[in-house]
């Protein structure tokens, strides 16, 4: 059993990882704005209102645990979806290094995958420009910041280029830093297995300073 700080728990990815932890037996506190978002009731949850850029509040939710969890998004419709990702997300990288954790699992993005030789995804023309802000920021964190992060054990696991509501299977394949696609060409995966791979990972640890991707 691991007692692990969730971050964005409320969220799509989010409520599927804590979902994944709870069943399996582990401890959770949640760090979430909103804690009316949490509908599941546990003795093993412990749920914990903070913003991500109070940093004392965070340390204070990540202090004593075996890992941090961070499936922190500031929203798919929010304007400031590009500046906010920057802003905050090396704020609790900062928050979990002053915890004295050493272990951070992070939701990545799928914009940074490569899906030719020397092509990202990104760049690739397939992102919408409604989405382009969230995936482009959470890219240039984990290429501009992460990737230089030499104190904390870090992982950075990328989704398919299509993370949809599914089914639990337990059935997916890893990779590392190329988009993984099916025999039709098409790069998909379940909520449900993502999750399922985080808390593979929380449990027997097979990446350290690295990105790591999944898909059918």
């Amino acid at each position: 059993m691991k007692n692990v700080t969730l971050i964005g728990a409320s969220g799509f990815v989010g409520t599927a990882i804590l979902n994944e932890l709870l069943a399996r037996g582990h401890r959770v506190t949640a760090v979430v704005r909103n804690p009316g978002k949490i509908g599941i009731k546990s003795p093993s949850l412990t749920v914990v209102q903070a913003d991500v850029t109070d940093t004392s509040a965070l340390v204070a939710a990540c202090k004593g645990h075996d890992a941090v969890i961070s499936a922190y998004n500031p929203g798919w419709t929010n304007p400031n979806i590009y500046e906010e990702t920057l802003r905050n997300y090396p704020l609790i990288l900062e928050a979990v290094r002053q915890s004295g954790v050493r272990r951070l699992l992070c939701v990545g993005g799928a914009g940074t995958l490569f899906c030719a030789p020397g092509l990202r995804v990104v760049d690739s023309g397939v992102i919408p420009d409604a989405i382009m802000g969230g995936v482009r920021s959470l890219g240039e964190f984990y290429l501009n910041t992460l990737m230089n992060e030499k104190e904390i054990d870090w992982i950075f696991f990328s989704p398919a280029g299509t993370l949809e509501p599914g089914k639990r299977t337990g059935k997916f394949r890893l990779g590392k830093d190329d988009l993984i696609v099916d025999e039709n060409g098409n790069s998909h995966i379940s909520v449900e297995d993502y999750a399922v791979a985080m808390v593979d990972e929380l449990e027997m640890p097979q990446h350290h300073y690295e990105r790591f991707t999944i898909g059918y």
